[in-house]
């Protein structure tokens, strides 16, 4: 893990443990030069150090490039499954045990298993409103004698808003036109159903839809009424009955203008990377493929950005919440920013022909080193 360290962090890194309860976690706080550290909490079987201070670094980058006042940091605790109250006990014991460090060095958010419901837990033991954000909107708090704070669920849609932002402004900086693009999406859980409708709002045709079930293809678009039906009682796409349900492989196989992968770790890989022939792809889901995957297909003249560009939106609404604004202020928020970063980075890398990822990268360094030099 040395490689982890170096100028840019890990500021601390605490581990929890109470063996009475079962409990097992850990935070990494990388990096407080633009702000508290933020970053979500994942709750998993095999959650290990190493892979918290990697997202955390991540973290503090992606903040960085989004242009918010927040650092970067990240937190695991080991859920090996049982009850909702054996969740719950781990989720606040761990929140008392870091509390020292809340909201000043780290805010916590919602991760993999942990949403809204975790979130409320979380505050309540800490008993610091803004020790967490992705909360419930029916929690509030008053801020003084006149403000009220309320929670900014990410189930708003705020990631995969910032994902349709992001795909529509690194098209016109390739000169794709967003109203005659056909689209393929590859995960249809809370970001892919949202990028999939705001896409649809802004004009552009998705023909391909897979989700952990199968994958269908619609020529002409998807039927909006049959596809509110689809989301709205998280059928499979499947249920979709007008197009031609597709195996995994022919997905990747299909011509489109814009594939926007919004699923799990390393879709593209070895195996399909040679089959895709998309003009554009925009990850919406973390580590979709393997750097040197993203460099081959960058060589061949397929342009992407990066996923800690395209999925910031999520962290976004983040700090909106953080700084009491309301849902509309906050997808307003979402949109300048992706807007900002999209253009920011897609342009550096067509003037300066290189991988979006290091354009991206370096581009970050430089905000929090230019304020790390200020201080």
């Amino acid at each position: 893990m040395e490689y982890l360290v170096n100028e840019f962090g890990p500021e601390h890194i605490i581990k929890v443990h109470n063996e009475k309860i079962g409990l097992d976690g850990v935070l990494v706080i990388d990096n407080t030069i633009l702000g508290p550290g933020k970053g979500g909490i994942r709750m998993t079987h095999n959650v290990t150090e190493e892979e918290v201070m990697r997202l955390a670094r991540a973290m503090t980058f992606k903040n960085a490039l989004a242009g918010i006042s927040f650092g970067g940091a990240k937190a695991g605790i080991i859920w090996k499954g049982g009850t909702a109250e054996h969740k719950k006990e781990l989720m606040q014991e761990f929140a008392r045990q870091i509390k020292l460090f809340t909201p000043k060095k780290y805010i916590a958010g919602p991760d993999v298993n942990t949403g809204e419901l975790e979130m409320t837990q979380f505050v309540k033991a800490t008993g610091i409103f803004d020790s967490a954000t992705g909360k419930p909107a029916k929690l509030c708090a008053m801020v003084g004698k006149k403000k009220k704070k309320c929670g900014l669920p990410h189930e708003l849609g705020s990631t995969g808003f910032g994902v349709a932002i992001s795909t529509k402004k690194a098209a016109e900086v390739l000169g794709i036109d967003i109203k005659k693009a056909t689209v393929s999406i590859h995960g249809f859980g809370n970001v892919g159903t949202f990028a999939y409708e705001f896409l649809t709002e802004m004009g552009a045709k998705v023909v391909l839809i897979a989700d952990k079930d199968g994958a269908v293809y619609s020529e002409n678009g998807f039927e909006a009424k049959i596809m509110k039906d689809i989301i709205k009682n998280k059928k499979p796409i499947s249920d979709y009955r007008q197009g031609k349900v597709i195996s995994a492989e022919e997905f990747w196989k299909t011509s489109v203008d814009i594939l926007i992968p919004a699923s799990v770790t390393d879709v593209i890989n070895d195996k399909n990377k040679n089959d895709i022939k998309a003009k554009l792809i925009v990850e919406a889901g973390n580590i979709p493929m393997r750097e040197n995957v993203e460099n081959e297909l960058f060589e061949k003249g397929i342009m992407f950005v990066p996923d800690f560009v395209a999925n910031a939106g999520g962290v976004i609404s983040s700090y909106a919440e953080y700084k009491g604004y309301n849902s509309k202020q906050m997808f307003k928020m979402v949109e300048e920013k992706l807007n900002k970063t999209t253009k920011m980075v897609m342009e550096r890398s067509v003037e300066t022909k290189k991988n979006p990822r290091q354009v991206a990268m370096e581009l970050a360094k430089e905000i929090i080193l230019a304020k790390k030099n200020k201080k």
